[in-house]
């Protein structure tokens, strides 16, 4: 039966890729939109398919771990509607926090990095996956576990909330009314993959846009600002192994720098762009000389 979910998703969700994807390069080709490239579209590629090789190789290990926290959980809901619609909200809030750890500290940003590092944004770029995010992912579904739902069951979900996550890494759709109140949208995720300072590390969320909003994460997109997407600075590189590791090559350049063993330690936990010395900035600090600028008459 768990098998059979699975090849259906594939089975449902590799047509309906192809469709849109192929329609959206139509679009931009007709209308000169340029939001594809052929170096950036097969570089998404290549991400993707590092990320899936190894989330296979550590799948077993992971509903492993999943499974035995399940062994002592504190709930069970019996009724299938509530146990699936709880699960859905549950894993994405889960994920909200997994999401923002990955902003929020160097360590795991190196790795999430790779999903931001492209200066187009398009469908494909939702394939541009963070490589080693598998080894580590599961962890945040633990407490998923202890709340009595079944690890294969928690995996199947993340990937069906995949799909709608892949599916807002877009340009062509505009704002969508009042789905925008509760539900993250291209318009939402334009403002997540965009270098604006005021737009850096805003809007988490995968499914749903509350989160942000409870959480203080919520930016909405300003049409007249036009969104810059990629890094504070850019990679320009397509360079297979520095795509994937440029951030923890930086890392061990800092380390070297003369500095504490705090300053030592924050350079590999702090949040990204902090400096001992002050010669690089971090999201917050950028915000806030944007307000001291704007707020000077």
């Amino acid at each position: 039966m768990n098998e059979f979910r699975e090849a259906l998703l594939i089975a449902i969700t590799t047509p309906i890729y192809a469709i849109v994807i192929g329609a959206e390069i139509l679009f931009s080709y007709l209308h000169h939109k340029n939001y594809y490239s052929v170096k950036g579209t097969l570089a998404n590629i290549y991400l993707t398919s590092l990320n899936l090789g190894l989330d296979i190789l550590v799948r077993g290990i992971c509903l492993i771990v999943l499974n035995y926290f399940f062994q002592f959980k504190f709930i069970e809901i019996e009724n299938q509607f509530a146990y699936w619609g709880i699960l859905l909200i549950a894993q994405d809030f889960m994920y909200y926090w997994l999401h923002r750890v990955d902003h929020y500290c160097r360590m795991f940003w190196a790795v999430h990095v790779t999903h931001h590092s492209s200066e187009e944004f398009n469908l494909t770029v939702g394939f541009r996956s963070s490589v080693f995010q598998p080894l580590y992912r599961f962890i945040y579904f633990i407490p998923l576990a202890l709340l009595g739902f079944k690890g294969i069951d928690i995996m199947f979900i993340y990937s069906a909330t995949q799909i709608y996550g892949i599916l807002i890494h877009t340009k062509t759709v505009k704002k969508l009314g009042f789905l925008e109140y509760f539900m993250s949208t291209p318009s939402h995720h334009r403002v997540h993959h965009a270098s604006n300072v005021k737009y850096l590390d805003k809007n988490m969320g995968m499914v749903f846009i509350i989160w942000d909003k409870l959480f203080g994460t919520f930016v909405a997109e300003d049409e007249k600002e036009n969104v810059v997407y990629g890094l504070t600075e850019n990679i320009k590189t397509y360079h297979p192994i520095k795509m994937v590791f440029h951030e923890w090559i930086n890392i061990a350049k800092d380390l070297k720098k003369p500095s504490t063993l705090k300053a030592k330690f924050m350079y590999v936990f702090g949040p990204p762009g902090w400096s001992h010395d002050g010669s690089k900035k971090t999201s917050r600090q950028l915000r806030n000389e944007l307000l001291k600028k704007n707020s000077t008459p």
